[in-house]
């Protein structure tokens, strides 16, 4: 049995425990090859770990027994609250303890010096998908992880969607990428539905035809073999109207103001690290 513990059962900490429970980890038919998961949570909000109860995950009454208790500690909580939280376990923290931070701009370095220079740091950038089963999560394991105690990590993020695995040192660039771009889709598709309401077209209309072809855009980048650049060939004719939308968004430095999105969010993500 593998002890696996969420501080914090909101959004992203749910998504996870119920990936994990859906997916089967919390079963083994071979104890000793592939031994399950027991999940456990505590959040200072009740209400939160109610939801979990159909996937029968303990809870525990404070972080402090949940550290002490569980090998694999997921800190699933916003930066502002880490201090606090880490203060809180750090005497619970032994060598042996694996912790998965998903807090944005927070280094293994730092995790460390708040609880335990031996333990084992795995930082996550996951993403809101994660709650319908089709997450984009990047990975990095800092020392001394060993190779089997993140490949197990590696797996609870595959439970929920896709993964990668980068260095530890990309964690705070990552973020725009798939960390924070799902909103930036969310108002590119915003504008696209405002357009179709000034026409005259049902926004929901607007929205299932958008989203669908969000959906087969992505499958395209994935699975058709083809480039960026060639995609957009494709659907180009010569003076037809994807070109002259295509001019319109260009005059307007789309790639230039995406980049500015990105590095903005590179920043912040450097300040919340201090």
């Amino acid at each position: 049995m593998i002890n696996v513990g969420f501080i914090g059962a909101g959004n992203m900490g749910f998504a996870i425990m119920k990936g994990i429970a859906e997916s089967g980890l919390c079963k083994s038919i071979d104890m000793a090859t592939s031994p399950s998961i027991q999940l456990s949570a505590f959040d200072t909000d009740s209400e939160k770990l109610k939801r979990l109860e159909q996937f029968n995950v303990s809870v525990c009454t404070s972080s402090k027994e949940l550290a002490e208790r569980c090998k694999y500690i997921f800190l699933a909580i916003k930066p502002q609250q880490l201090d606090e939280v880490l203060d809180d376990i750090k005497d619970k923290i032994t060598s042996d303890s694996v912790i998965i931070s998903i807090c944005a701009g927070i280094t293994g370095e730092y995790i460390k010096s708040r609880t335990n220079s031996d333990v084992k740091v795995v930082l996550v950038m996951p993403n809101t998908p994660l709650l319908l089963g089709e997450g984009a999560s990047a990975l990095a394991k800092v020392e001394p992880v060993s190779d089997d105690e993140f490949k197990l990590v590696c797996r609870i993020f595959t439970s929920c969607g896709e993964i990668s695995v980068i260095d530890k040192d990309k964690m705070k660039e990552i973020i725009a990428i798939n960390g924070s771009s799902p909103a930036f889709i969310y108002l590119y598709a915003k504008a696209f539905a405002d357009y179709a309401e000034s026409v005259g077209i049902e926004k929901p209309v607007a929205l299932k035809l958008f989203a669908k072809t969000l959906i087969g855009s992505a499958k395209m980048i994935t699975d058709s073999g083809n480039s960026i650049d060639e995609l957009i060939k494709m659907v180009s004719s010569k003076g037809g109207t994807t070109i002259a939308g295509l001019e319109k968004l260009r005059e307007g430095d789309l790639e230039g103001t995406v980049k500015k999105a990105c590095e903005a969010c590179t920043k912040r993500a450097y300040e919340l690290s201090k």
